[in-house]
C-alpha cells in the first residue's frame, strides 16, 4: 500500500504527465498552423506518450491501493516564434519533468517504498530519452538555421515518427 505521502507526489504527477500532453497537443496546433505537418505529427506523438505515462502512473497508484485523484490541469502555452523555439520549449518542459521524477524517487527512498523506486526506474529512464530526442531535434535545427530546404528535410524525418500504446503486461506497459 502506497503511503499518503506518496499518493499525494503520484497524483500531483499524474496532472503534470497530463500537463505535459496539453502542452504537446499545442505544440502540434501551432507547428500544423505554420505548415510544419510533420513537426505536427512529432507533437502529436509526443502527447500520446505523455498520456501513456499519465495513465501507467495513475494505475499503479490504483493498484497499490492509492486514491487516484484527477487534479487540475493549467492551460499550456500557445504561440512560439519558431520551430526552434517550439523544440527549446519542450526540452525546457522535459528538464521540469526529469526534476519531478527525480524527487518521486528521493521521496520513494526516505520512505523505503522499494515498490515505487522499482517502478520510477523506468521513468527515470525514459526522461534521458526524452531530454536526448529533444535535444537532437534542437541540435539539427541550429545546424539548418533559416534555411528553408533543411527545415523542410528535418520536417519530413519528422514526421515518420510513430507511438503505439504497449499492450497490456509488457514490460513498458
Amino acid at each position: 500500500m502506497l503511503s499518503k505521502k506518496m499518493t499525494k507526489a503520484l497524483n500531483e504527477q499524474v496532472a503534470f504527465e497530463l500537463y505535459s500532453g496539453y502542452i504537446y497537443w499545442a505544440m502540434a496546433g501551432w507547428c500544423s498552423e505554420k505548415g510544419l505537418n510533420g513537426a505536427a505529427n512529432w507533437m502529436m506523438m509526443q502527447a500520446g506518450e505523455e498520456l501513456f505515462h499519465a495513465h501507467k502512473m495513475n494505475a499503479y497508484v490504483i493498484g497499490r491501493s492509492g486514491r487516484a485523484k484527477m487534479l487540475k490541469i493549467d492551460e499550456p502555452r500557445f504561440e512560439w516564434g519558431s520551430l526552434l523555439e517550439v523544440f527549446e520549449n519542450a526540452l525546457e518542459h522535459e528538464r521540469i519533468v526529469t526534476s519531478r521524477i527525480n524527487n518521486l524517487v528521493d521521496l520513494a527512498m526516505a520512505e523505503r517504498d522499494h515498490a515505487s523506486m522499482t517502478f520510477l526506474q523506468w521513468y527515470v529512464n525514459e526522461q534521458v530519452e526524452e531530454e536526448s530526442n529533444a535535444e537532437n531535434i534542437i541540435n539539427q535545427l541550429k545546424l539548418i538555421g533559416k534555411d528553408g530546404n533543411g527545415l523542410l528535410l528535418i520536417d519530413r524525418d519528422l514526421a515518420t515518427r510513430v507511438f503505439t500504446w504497449p499492450a497490456p503486461g509488457t514490460p513498458a506497459a
